[in-house]
């Protein structure tokens, strides 16, 4: 009798327990998966929490797993799987040259682009979340690059995507997408053509929408500028939407307004707001007139774009509009000033943070583009290319320094910690599984605290 009641009781408490697992698993979204370019919604924000804010090399390093070749693309994490991609330069070849640009009229050639000489080796790797090992790598492809990158680049700076079944691995100035399962089975591959960009390589990731996976291809003089959405199972085109603007870098970002999902991609020339259902035109408006680097940002229905050269330009425009929405009540605000070239801002429990390349931050109301604060600056000399990310009321800056600068969300600006780890950093944090993972220009890390510690 006793043995029957201490069994129920065990049972009870199980069942308990087990509820208990489930309600704070499903409290705490996101906490395995960072899936794509700036993870959820590609806003660059973790709602994880109990993440360490300092670290070094010898500090809550849980593991660090060397990378061949170069790479600028961010890790991507789906359970115990990351994602990298990488390109191995190889042998030189005498007289190889990539694709001519004519700008303007006449032949251009970009002074700090190289690589087009030499063989390379595009490779995506699958490294266990756990531990740092390699579980699979495989050769995409090999070949003469189509173009030249710039010298502070690589020929892999796109950031894979995942839906936990399939990985989308995209090489941009080859124009080339190769698709595996999470195995490393290549399952379908598809080539966008060869796409040119004034000689210094392509920064926009894919995005996916649905049963969609979404490529913004801008080129050089915008003549074959388009975006591109195929069928992510089997790399069909199921639309295809030309647009008259001249090469951009950014990744274009997914939101809702209005009672209809948007597509939202930046220009030089146009701002411009698609279907992702269908490629269908839905507003534009005047872009941003210099280099869109930068990738968009969201806050609500509110979406904020930036370029930091040769102007400097932040602009904020409420989506869910039509036609041409320049110069209306939508365009929200302007900012001239601590805009970035590289690093894409971001936006944070209602505010937006712009940086510089140098690491300067300035704070601004996400809807009203008032300022909260600007020339806040990290304690050393910085330079910057990876976009922000953000967790637990903290925004992470990393540089090509090796530096991680720890900044705490808000109207006040405050450093709280500097975190290095001694090799460059170009490539955006990832966070997942209760660690922050960190590309550095040789070595992936995972930040975390030690079980018993």
């Amino acid at each position: 009798m006793r043995r029957s009641t201490w069994g129920s009781r065990g049972a009870a408490a199980g069942t308990a327990l087990a509820a208990a697992a489930a309600a704070a698993a499903s409290a705490a979204p996101h906490l395995t998966h960072w899936a794509q370019f700036r993870g959820p919604d590609g806003q660059g924000v973790s709602v994880e929490k109990g993440l360490p804010d300092d670290w070094s090399p010898t500090r809550n390093v849980l593991w660090k797993t060397p990378i061949p070749g170069r790479g600028h693309s961010s890790p991507v994490v789906w359970g115990d799987r990351i994602f990298l991609t990488t390109a191995i330069e190889g042998e030189l070849v005498p007289g190889a040259k990539g694709v001519e640009h004519i700008i303007e009229g006449h032949p251009y050639v970009h002074p700090q682009g190289v690589g087009d000489d030499r063989r390379q080796t595009f490779k995506v790797l699958a490294i266990d979340a756990r531990d740092g090992r390699v579980v699979w790598e495989k050769t995409a492809h090999e070949g003469l690059p189509y173009d030249t990158r710039h010298k502070k680049g690589s020929f892999a700076s796109q950031t894979p995507i995942t839906d936990g079944k399939l990985v989308w691995t995209y090489f941009g100035s080859e124009g080339l997408l190769f698709t595996y399962d999470m195995d490393g089975n290549l399952k379908w591959k598809a080539s966008l053509g060869g796409i040119a960009t004034v000689g210094v390589g392509v920064g926009t990731s894919p995005v996916l929408y649905k049963d969609l996976l979404i490529v913004q291809c801008d080129e050089d003089n915008g003549d074959k500028s388009l975006v591109v959405a195929l069928d992510k199972r089997t790399g069909k085109q199921v639309w295809r939407t030309p647009r008259k603007v001249q090469v951009s870098w950014a990744t274009p970002v997914l939101l809702r307004a209005g009672g209809r999902d948007e597509l939202v991609t930046s220009g030089t020339e146009w701002i411009i707001a698609y279907a992702p259902a269908t490629g269908a035109e839905l507003w534009r408006a005047k872009g941003l007139e210099s280099n869109a680097v930068p990738s968009p940002v969201v806050a609500g229905d509110v979406v904020v774009l930036s370029a930091g050269y040769p102007e400097n330009l932040a602009m904020a425009i409420r989506a869910g509009g039509s036609g041409d929405v320049t110069g209306t009540p939508r365009v929200l605000w302007r900012y001239t000033k601590g805009t970035a070239y590289v690093p894409s801002p971001i936006a944070y429990e209602g505010y937006v943070y712009l940086v510089t390349d140098k690491g300067i931050l300035t704070c601004l109301d996400a809807r009203t583009g008032a300022v909260k604060y600007e020339g806040g600056r990290v304690p050393v000399p910085a330079t910057l290319m990876a976009s922000p990310v953000a967790f637990d009321g903290k925004i992470l800056l990393s540089s090509m320094e090796g530096d991680t600068f720890v900044i705490k969300a808000g109207p006040v600006h405050e450093v709280l910690k500097t975190n290095t780890l001694g090799e460059a950093i170009a490539a955006s944090p990832a966070i997942a599984r209760g660690r922050i993972f960190i590309r550095g220009e040789s070595h992936l890390y995972a930040i975390g605290v030690r079980a018993g510690s």
